[in-house]
């Protein structure tokens, strides 16, 4: 039986997260086989992202809150051995779909993995670790999921893919850093340099409404000339919550930088999320429709 504490630091419910990205290449192409597509998201959101999360707790032994966790139990090592079981699992099931597809949810995993390990651990690294993070969660891992239910020909021989991977990457590079931004004294007490410590509470808050308006600004533009204009104009008022909350977040930590805590965070990434899925969710209905 595995622990509450396991349990907690595989974090299954945090992977609603990284949905969207996902959704995004679901939703790209109106080609899809949909019990590779039910696969593909068991692999990455039940097992991969999940075994994650553990092996980064599992190094990080997080006393303050964490991503998904505002009171994080003490790991034990049985959160190791779970986390690789998970990892076996999901690269097990993940050549049912194919070879490119299993050799690429096996890089994916040794990345996230070098994030806290402490022979590498990228958590040191505020610039490195940050351009990995969104290059890995975003670019890499919607071509996975393309390559995954279309096929590594396909891929290939369609350069216009990267278009929208490159965007994915471009949003998690402007989100990012605001994860970050609540844990400030325990990075700095461990010795971690993450970039929103860099930037300081206020800087972050910059730093994110600017990647964060041009990833918007690519993804309008890029649904318009790609799709239509109704489409992004709907994706562009399915984002309106994420920006009113943002705002009005940032005037009261202007106020109060304490304002800058771990419920707050969290509120912006499940309305992000959410606002996001809803999104691909109509796209794929008007492209399937």
């Amino acid at each position: 039986m595995l622990s509450r504490s396991t349990w907690q630091h595989l974090r299954i419910p945090f992977s609603i997260f990284l949905m969207p990205v996902y959704l995004f290449a679901l939703a790209a192409d109106p080609q899809v086989a949909w019990v590779d597509a039910a696969l593909i998201f068991a692999i990455l959101h039940l097992l991969v992202y999940p075994a994650s999360n553990g092996y980064n707790s599992y190094f990080d032994k997080d006393e303050d809150s964490i991503g998904g966790v505002e009171k994080p139990l003490t790991v034990s090592r049985q959160l190791y051995w779970t986390a690789l079981l998970f990892d076996a699992l999901g690269l097990g099931l993940a050549f049912i779909i194919s070879v490119e597809f299993a050799l690429m949810v096996f890089l994916y995993g040794l990345i996230s993995k070098a994030y806290s390990h402490p022979a590498i651990r990228l958590k040191k690294f505020p610039i490195a670790g940050w351009l990995v993070v969104g290059m890995f969660q975003g670019y890499f891992t919607w071509c996975m999921v393309w390559v995954g239910l279309h096929g590594w020909d396909t891929f290939l021989q369609t350069p216009a893919l990267h278009v929208p991977a490159a965007l994915s990457t471009l949003l998690l590079w402007g989100s990012y850093p605001m994860t970050q931004v609540y844990q400030h004294e325990e990075d700095a007490r461990r010795g971690d340099r993450t970039l929103s410590l860099l930037l300081g509470i206020r800087g972050t808050f910059h730093f994110v409404i600017t990647v964060f308006g041009l990833a918007n600004l690519g993804l309008v533009l890029f649904f318009y000339i790609k799709f239509s204009l109704v489409l992004a104009i709907i994706f562009q008022l399915a984002l309106t919550p994420v920006l009113i909350f943002f705002v009005r977040w940032y005037l009261k930590v202007r106020r109060n930088p304490q304002e800058a805590d771990f419920k707050r965070t969290m509120q912006l990434n499940l309305l992000s999320s959410v606002c996001m899925i809803t999104f691909f969710v109509v796209m794929a209905v008007l492209q399937y429709g």
